[in-house]
């Protein structure tokens, strides 16, 4: 029987030569970005000023993509093969990340960024091939390392008829805070503006569900991720967080709410995270450690 990788034209070793490979960038810490995820996340901030403190993973609003048109693949994303593999699986998505904040990025400030691939693996899955990027990002500003980040990218083939259903992770019982989020398509349009993002998922609704099957817009995982930890800042007064890992476990759609939970644990300095689907399973599940023990 014809092995599925060899179905998919996956030749793993051949991807693997990407291994090792780096790209660097710089870029400034400007106002203009924080004030428009301020306002995407409806919070009501004052106005950033040189020296403020950027808050844990809005790093992501800089060292953004910015490919020339011609070089953007038929899903919106830059074509493969150049920085990443060219993995010849349709669907990329966003798997998890794991970040150690080391000391803050400050508005007004010039950082620079490195990136590297760290490992190209291959998996069978349940529904077919699956292909695991691994990268390692490293911010650095005038006083060192301010962010190291661990990032998991999959790749996979797009859903055949019959394949097995993905059984739901059944979501904690004993959540302190529970916030209802409403993802129509004007909040992934801001999301995505802000970050660059034109992978079509999230904004062009006949794309995403007449080719790559899905039945909707798809939230985009980083801001349901910055969702869970605004959920942390709302709560704890802006608390120092050291630590955040999140883990995509289903991906949630524009075409109903969804729930981002919190939960504090007895040693007051890690808090349990994730956000359910309609249905009440678990879309992402994520941990932030806290510099120092808070009282709940």
């Amino acid at each position: 029987m014809e092995n599925v990788s060899e179905i998919m034209n996956v030749n793993i070793e051949s991807l693997r030569e990407w291994i090792g490979r780096t790209e660097s960038s710089s870029d400034q810490v400007t106002s203009a970005p924080i004030v428009g995820l301020s306002a995407t996340l409806d919070r009501e901030d004052p106005l950033p000023r040189n020296g403020d403190p950027l808050p844990p993973l809005w790093n992501r609003l800089y060292f953004l993509s910015v490919s020339r048109q011609s070089e953007l693949g038929s899903d919106g994303h830059p074509k493969r093969g150049d920085f990443l593999p060219p993995v010849p699986l349709p669907r990329r998505m966003f798997a998890g990340a794991r970040l150690q904040f080391h000391h803050p990025l400050r508005v007004g400030e010039s950082v620079a960024k490195v990136s590297r691939i760290v490992d190209v693996s291959y998996k069978e899955g349940r529904n077919g091939p699956l292909v695991f990027v691994l990268l390692r990002h490293e911010i650095s500003n005038d006083a060192g390392l301010a962010v190291s980040e661990e990032q998991d990218i999959v790749y996979r083939a797009n859903p055949r008829p019959g394949d097995p259903v993905p059984i739901a992770q059944k979501k904690p019982a004993d959540a302190t805070w529970t916030v209802v989020i409403h993802p129509d398509p004007v909040l992934l349009f801001r999301y995505s503006a802000l970050t660059f993002n034109s992978h079509r998922i999230h904004y062009d609704r006949e794309y995403v569900t007449k080719v790559e099957g899905y039945p909707g817009l798809v939230v985009q995982g980083p801001l349901t991720a910055t969702l869970l930890l605004d959920l942390v800042r709302r709560k704890l007064s802006d608390p120092e967080v050291t630590h955040f890992s999140f883990r995509a476990v289903k991906p949630l759609f524009d075409t109903a709410p969804f729930s981002i939970c919190g939960r504090a644990e007895d040693d007051g300095k890690t808090i349990q995270l994730w956000a359910t689907d309609p249905d009440d399973s678990v879309a992402m599940s994520a941990t932030a450690t806290l510099a120092s023990t808070v009282q709940f």
